[in-house]
């Protein structure tokens, strides 16, 4: 492992920004006949959202968990509410979510 120093842990820090966190989970509704297309919907929503920069990251889980996919949006807790509660999925009660603030470090990325 790196070592990492104090003085690169000074420089770093104060480069931190806001972002939310998004935990999507499964709805009252996530088994309902139908729910497939508008799950689809929720997925060409989130590649425009990505594809405007506002989804930075986005996380299908597949482990068949209850928790559906987690999410690192470039934008306000505000502002994700007002997204997410528009999107397809949660409209239709097939997703639920949860919020969180957080600090990250801009440029971070999933490993190609």
């Amino acid at each position: 492992m790196q070592k990492i120093t104090d003085e690169f842990m000074r420089q770093m820090l104060p480069t931190a920004r806001n972002y939310c966190i998004v935990i999507l989970r499964a709805g009252p509704k996530i088994n309902e006949p139908g729910v497939e297309k508008i799950i689809w919907e929720h997925g060409r929503r989130n590649f425009a959202l990505r594809a405007e920069g506002v989804l930075s990251i986005v996380c299908p889980v597949i482990d068949g968990s209850e928790i559906k996919g987690v999410g690192i949006f470039d934008a306000s807790i505000e502002e994700t509410k007002r997204i997410m509660d528009e999107d397809p999925g949660v409209k239709a009660e097939a997703f639920v979510y949860e919020l969180h603030a957080c600090r990250g470090f801009p440029g971070d990325c999933l490993p190609e």
